[in-house]
């Protein structure tokens, strides 16, 4: 703190108040006038070359023999106008923001450069740079594994199934598969696990590794499913939302679990429509037992099977509307379409809906998966 009896000694032995400021500044100073000539320098800037240099040329003090081509002086502080650049002085780099100087009348005598030191944090911001590129290629590898692991359609002339899938992010929360558990029946499961990113997609893939492809109730896997989550005690605010189906493509029947998803399958044909609604805890580990039950349904060939996550549904347009079921089912139930296009003709029609928001302004994931018994 600066005292009264201070400013007085200070001016008493003649040091300008002005300069004892000026040196007590961590940032370098200087004063240069029209012609380039350095007539002020503070301590810090004094220190930090070596020697004063006053009344050599402002360029001549950075190791050069002309005006620098950013040259300030040749800008407009002269002019009035303060100015801000960057500057190199040997492996330094500074931040320089020059002032016009004043006299009493007004007139511009001289710039006044401030020159802050960035050379830690252009280090710091390129480290955080070099940091950044790696976590980038990181999430890409894990984007093409997550992506990898999505089935590839059936060839199987007993249906035709078709999905689509859109991730919010680089990582998506949402996962859908279709394996063959034998050669009558068929495993198929959507999933949209809590979050976003690398955790969520981290959660994907335990799901896919997990799951017991050979149960042949999806209850009692869904089960297995539960108790194996609670092994890796993983942090309550995760969980696993899925409805699992196992299709007797032979005898044409289904067997259904749901373990919290919170949007309703549907079965549906030219004569039928059928919601496929059961309860069910999310693989989590808020209980110690869940309990989860098996529908059944009967299906007859042209039946669809229809499985989507809610943030088809909650697309919004710039009126802040949601896309909602109705504008969905509008299209689902155009059986004269094939699977694929009725997917296509889907997502066509929400970011149409959605408009300017469109892809970039997704908020959920995007995932449907159709599939028709032959």
């Amino acid at each position: 703190m600066l005292f009264r009896g201070d400013i007085t000694e200070s001016l008493r032995t003649n040091r300008p108040f002005i300069e004892d400021i000026l040196n007590g500044m961590y940032d370098w100073v200087r004063v240069i006038d029209r012609d380039h000539n350095v007539i002020y320098m503070n301590r810090a800037m004094s220190e930090g070359l070596g020697v004063h240099h006053l009344g050599k040329k402002c360029y001549e003090v950075l190791g050069r023999s002309e005006p620098c081509l950013n040259c300030t002086s040749r800008k407009s502080v002269f002019d009035g106008e303060s100015q801000e650049k960057e500057e190199y002085i040997g492996d330094r780099s500074f931040s320089v923001m020059s002032s016009p100087l004043r006299n009493s009348a007004g007139e511009v005598i001289a710039a006044v450069e401030v020159l802050r030191e960035t050379t830690q944090l252009k280090k710091l911001y390129h480290e955080m740079q070099d940091q950044n590129h790696k976590l980038k290629s990181e999430v890409e590898m894990a984007r093409k594994l997550q992506t990898s692991l999505l089935p590839d359609p059936p060839d199987d002339p007993r249906l035709d199934f078709s999905m689509v899938y859109m991730p919010c992010e680089s990582l998506g929360g949402d996962f859908v598969d279709i394996f063959y558990i034998d050669d009558s029946r068929l495993g198929v499961y959507i999933a949209d696990v809590s979050g976003h990113g690398a955790q969520a997609s981290l959660l994907t893939v335990f799901l896919r590794s997990t799951i017991n492809k050979k149960l042949l109730s999806p209850a009692k896997a869904l089960e297995e499913l539960y108790y194996e989550f609670n092994q890796s005690k993983l942090d309550r605010e995760m969980y696993i939302s899925i409805f699992y189906s196992i299709i007797d493509l032979d005898a044409k029947t289904m067997l259904y679990s749901n373990a919290g998803l919170n949007v309703i399958p549907a079965v549906y044909g030219r004569h039928r429509f059928e919601l496929l609604r059961l309860p069910g805890i999310p693989i989590s580990n808020w209980l110690e037992k869940p309990e989860y039950k098996d529908g059944t349904i009967n299906l007859s060939s042209g039946d669809r099977f229809f499985m989507y996550t809610d943030g088809i549904l909650e697309i919004r347009n710039e009126a802040n509307e949601q896309f909602g079921e109705d504008r969905l089912l509008e299209i689902l139930l155009k059986i004269s379409s094939t699977p694929e296009q009725i997917l296509r003709d889907i997502k066509e029609s929400a970011f149409k809906f959605a408009g300017a928001r469109s892809l970039e302004k997704l908020q959920d994931d995007v995932t449907m998966a159709l599939l028709e018994l032959k």
